[in-house]
């Protein structure tokens, strides 16, 4: 037993560093193949201690870039993403006894991350499998099955790996014909590679105008910042007009380019329109919006346009809770305790479908977080999204790997949705992303610069946006029913006496074939 939990451990720290900054990709299947056989043969009474701390060493390390918002929120956080770990280790321990069990595992493992990544309070999605996946033979499935397929892929790679230490000997045969299958369903997408047509071109300028200081305090710098974006953006009208540089269709701004509502501050409206009107084209300006209640904000992407002020909007879908919001204000924590003191109003989640009408053209927006989420961008992407564009401020994490793992996030929504991704980022990492993933123009950290390029424009959904978040909720069910199953058959056997305690001799011979 002692030995099953340093194993575990060691594959949750590998299955850390497959993720940025560190981008060993390769250490998934093996990762996911440790957890498996440290389960194997337990009964269920230690099969989730072995899991739990799998799920501690891999969530504390994976998410270490929460510290940049505190000691105590990253111990939080993480606890309960590592508590996920104890479900999925009573499941893995229960789907080893079935015939199928290298489906079943990497199944229920898909279920337990579709879970961790929508509760509680719309979950956090970080760590999945599929967002290691930039540039591996996994990525070219994700416009067929995305992101949930190829986590699904990977697990059952990590998993038919465990078959083949346990069976791969005695039955040499049936290890051939298994890697041969797999080999064949992760090929697949290779050979048919999904493309989008394209409807149109865009020339697109995503402007990163940094933040003064120390680069993460953006409230304590706002006005700077916005001071920053407007200077950014009227050095490129003058550039466009000196033809030193091609004329955008569009420019976008990232998230809490103004911390302030542009509404009702004159000054910061001033300069918005001001640069809105040199460059002469629309401004997808993220901004801070005073909601109705005085104790509520908006985090929006707005519409701004030359001569006529702000237009359409986009709200963001998925605000940080502790972060951005505070669930149960006042009576779980009050609300001046620690750093929560910071956020003396809540943001209010938005629950827009359509994207935004931008210069002629529809554009599914996502704010920051909102790109790790399946609903927001397939959702608009189902309306006619012809461009994706992500809004983001990670100013506070910039010296982190957060920053690397939601850039490579972005990577993986261009080439499941099919369609070019514009980041703009506050002070890091914007870019410019292909339908293929490839960044064809991209902003290093805390540097001011404007990316221009011309980018394709397609109304083709693809297989897996047109899914949605279907295909994690129809596993989840599949994973439920498989878990009744189970415990239907063993409450069977005890009734008529047949049922040997998990982890026995017959328990482990019967395994052993299998």
């Amino acid at each position: 037993m002692l030995l099953r939990c340093f194993t575990a451990v060691g594959g949750g720290l590998a299955l850390a560093a497959a993720f940025e900054p560190v981008g060993l990709a390769w250490l998934m299947p093996p990762a996911v193949a440790v957890l498996v056989l440290a389960v194997r043969d337990l009964p269920l009474r230690r099969a989730w201690v072995v899991s739990l701390l799998f799920g501690v060493a891999f969530c504390f390390a994976v998410m270490v870039w929460m510290r940049a918002v505190g000691t105590d929120a990253w111990i939080a956080m993480c606890s309960v993403e590592a508590a996920f770990f104890v479900p999925l280790g009573l499941g893995l321990a229960l789907a080893v006894r079935h015939r199928w069990w290298p489906l079943w595992t990497a199944l229920w493992w898909v279920a337990i991350e579709t879970w961790r990544g929508d509760w509680p309070f719309s979950g956090m999605p970080f760590g999945r499998l599929a967002y290691a996946t930039a540039d591996t033979v996994w990525a070219p499935a994700l416009p067929w099955v995305g992101m949930t397929g190829v986590s699904l892929l990977v697990a059952l790679s990590g998993t038919t790996l465990a078959w083949l230490v346990v069976a791969g000997r005695r039955r040499p045969v049936a290890a051939v014909a298994g890697l041969a299958a797999l080999a064949v369903v992760i090929a697949g997408p290779w050979v048919w590679r999904y493309s989008t047509d394209t409807d149109g071109e865009l020339t697109v300028a995503a402007v990163q105008g940094d933040v003064p200081g120390s680069g993460t305090d953006v409230a304590a710098v706002h006005r700077g910042v916005t001071a920053n974006h407007v200077a950014a953006t009227e050095e490129l009208a003058r550039a466009v007009r000196a033809g030193e540089r091609p004329a955008p269709d569009l420019v976008v701004w990232p998230e809490n380019s103004t911390a302030v509502d542009p509404f009702r501050d004159s000054e910061i409206n001033a300069a918005v329109q001001r640069a809105v009107d040199a460059v002469g084209v629309p401004i997808l300006v993220g901004a801070m919006v005073d909601a109705p209640r005085e104790t509520q904000v908006l985090n929006q992407g707005i519409v701004w346009r030359p001569g006529a002020g702000g237009g359409d909007r986009y709200t963001k879908r998925h605000p940080v809770p502790y972060g951005e919001y505070i669930p149960f204000r006042g009576s779980l924590f009050p609300s001046d305790y620690g750093k929560l003191r910071m956020i003396p109003r809540d943001m209010v989640r938005g629950t827009r479908l359509e994207p935004l009408r931008a210069a002629g053209t529809r554009v599914a927006d996502a704010i920051c977080f909102d790109v790790a989420y399946d609903d927001g961008i397939a959702d608009q992407l189902q309306r006619g999204g012809e461009l994706i564009t992500v809004q983001t401020s990670n100013a506070m994490f910039i010296n982190t790997g957060q920053i690397d793992q939601q850039f490579e996030i972005s990577r993986l929504r261009a080439i499941e949705g099919g369609r070019w991704v514009v980041v703009a980022a506050i002070n890091g990492v914007s870019g410019i992303i292909a339908p293929d993933g490839e960044v064809v123009a991209s902003a290093a950290p805390r540097t001011q610069e404007v990316l221009v390029e011309t980018v394709g424009l397609s109304s083709q959904v693809t297989p897996a946006s047109r899914a949605g978040v279907w295909t994690g909720r129809l596993i989840v069910l599949l994973v439920l029913a498989h878990a009744v199953s189970c415990v239907a058959a063993s409450r069977r056997e005890r009734r008529h006496g047949t049922l040997s305690p998990p982890g026995s001799a017959r328990v482990e011979r019967t395994a052993a074939v299998q």
